[in-house]
């Protein structure tokens, strides 16, 4: 029986065992998505299928892949033994981070054209897309090759027959200030992207799209990380000029001019996020969507910076999506308005001058909005904080929810640093108005006498409070004028301050009654 039962199992998966060792790529790195794609399709074959199929098969994922990622290769693996002894440790490290700017330029070249050519062109060609949105989308990233060449001919002709640069900080700095011509590619980023995630929902976009990443060419990156490689070009500008700078020697001198190079990048960097910080916010304030008139508030038009803006939750469960720019924060709901993102105005926006701001611990508030948080301890919020106005006529406040304990705290700091100014300057023009609202010292001021007779008037009239603001007025006028002549006569105990404010809230009460 023992002998036997081998004959009950099944022989021919050792034969799809055997058979895998021929899709082993001989590559290093190969490519683990088409090996498993491979072996699911041998388990899942039937017998009835010709060994040609199997042929065929094994011929197509046996074809070598290329690594995901380029082959890097340092500066100081291509000298020879005798040069590499002849330079100290610190030079070759500076040489080395001159080659790894000049390789990135290089690098960024290479993947512009390749986006041009793999992705532009043959969408246009197959009417995957139209030229209008094509441009749209890829922006003028043609022209950013010629400005990236120009700077790599200046590193070669800089480079010596021994392959070290000598000065690089003129090159630099006569050639930074052109990035300035990215302010428009980086101001439509935002826009770019909400096209292209619109598009992708086409079937022949996305199954476009899905072949070019799993081509070699793609290196298993998708479109919108080869149209975001400029932006993320220019923030390591900063980093690879500091990383050159901190192995120069202090006598070297490229030192002053790689500082001049830094801060002249840093400003270019600062004009393009404002830009693009204008463009986001602009772009924003065009999807809103008014339900009333009252709603509209030309803080909103003319804002120029978006501070903060994300999704979060009401005491209801519902989700808002809030934008807080530098005058003004409005709640919206998320819409879709003929397969666009849309943002529908919620309630009235809050003034950042009137805007109050609650942080609240975890378990203040209970939240609704959920069937199965109905019978368990989850209706108590966390991460939660409420805005409202100042005055409490309008009579909105809301109670938000974010996702987790680092999200609010963003939020409440930036509404913090929204609103400090205002905070500041309510603080000093209370400070100031405090003489003013002071009365203490009409009781010595020589003509108080006249301002108690208009008081015994005003409640003798009927028309106590309008006149008591006159004759306060009118104290404090003449107080001003009497300042100079006795400063004694305006300094009183607390107990003379205490008296007269019972005495003036009790002649206020009289009157209103």
């Amino acid at each position: 029986l023992y002998l036997q039962e081998p004959s009950n199992k099944r022989v021919r998966p050792l034969a799809r065992v055997t058979s895998l060792a021929n899709l082993i790529s001989p590559v290093r790195n190969g490519a683990v998505r088409r090996f498993g794609q491979t072996i699911q399709s041998f388990a899942l074959r039937s017998d009835s299928k010709s060994p040609g199929c199997a042929q065929k098969s094994c011929s197509r994922s046996a074809a070598p892949t290329p690594p995901k990622r380029r082959n890097s290769v340092l500066w100081s693996e291509m000298l020879d033994v005798n040069m590499k002894e002849s330079l100290s440790t610190k030079e070759i490290k500076r040489q080395e981070a001159i080659y790894e700017m000049s390789r990135g330029e290089q690098d960024l070249i290479e993947d512009l054209k390749l986006a041009r050519k793999a992705y532009h062109d043959p969408m246009l060609k197959l009417s995957i897309m139209s030229e209008e949105e094509l441009n749209h989308i890829f922006g003028d990233l043609d022209s950013y090759i010629p400005l990236h060449e120009d700077l790599l001919a200046s590193l070669g002709e800089a480079t010596k027959p021994d392959g070290t640069v000598e000065q690089i900080g003129p090159i630099l700095v006569k050639w930074l200030p052109r990035l300035h011509a990215y302010k428009g590619y980086c101001s439509n980023q935002l826009a770019a992207k909400a096209l292209l995630d619109q598009k992708k929902q086409d079937r022949r976009v996305q199954d476009f799209l899905q072949r070019c990443l799993e081509s070699p060419f793609s290196r298993k990156l998708d479109l919108w990380s080869f149209l975001d490689i400029p932006r993320s070009r220019l923030v390591k500008y900063p980093l690879l000029l500091k990383e050159i700078l901190r192995h120069t020697p202090k006598d070297h001198p490229d030192i002053q001019i790689l500082e001049e190079a830094i801060s002249i990048i840093q400003g270019v960097l600062s004009d393009i996020n404002l830009k693009k910080g204008e463009s986001e916010c602009q772009y924003y304030i065009d999807k809103l969507e008014y339900l009333d008139e009252k709603q509209k508030d030309p803080r909103i038009e003319g804002s120029k910076a978006l501070l903060c803006h994300g999704e979060l939750k009401n005491k209801n469960g519902h989700k808002l999506y809030v934008f807080l720019f530098q005058d003004i924060l409005v709640l919206t709901r998320p819409v879709t308005r003929n397969e666009r993102q849309a943002y529908q105005v919620y309630r009235q926006p809050i003034p950042v001058q009137e805007l109050l701001l609650e942080d609240l611990q975890d378990g203040d508030v209970k939240m609704g909005g959920s069937f199965r948080g109905a019978f368990g301890n989850s209706d108590k919020a966390k991460n939660i904080f409420r805005v409202r106005f100042q005055d409490p006529s309008p009579g909105q406040s809301h109670t938000l929810q974010a996702n987790d304990v680092f999200h609010k705290q963003q939020w409440v700091n930036c509404i913090r640093t929204a609103i400090a100014p205002f905070q500041r300057t309510a603080a000093a023009a209370e400070l100031k108005e405090l003489p003013e609202l002071s009365e203490e010292a009409e009781e010595n001021n020589p003509s108080a006498p006249n301002v108690q007779a208009q008081k015994r008037q005003s409640t003798v009239s009927g028309v106590a409070e309008m006149e008591l603001d006159e004759s306060t007025s009118e104290c404090c006028s003449i107080l001003d004028s009497e300042e100079a002549k006795g400063a004694k006569t305006h300094r009183t105990s607390s107990g003379h301050r205490k008296t007269r404010e019972k005495q003036l809230s009790g002649k206020r009460k009289e009157t209103l009654v």
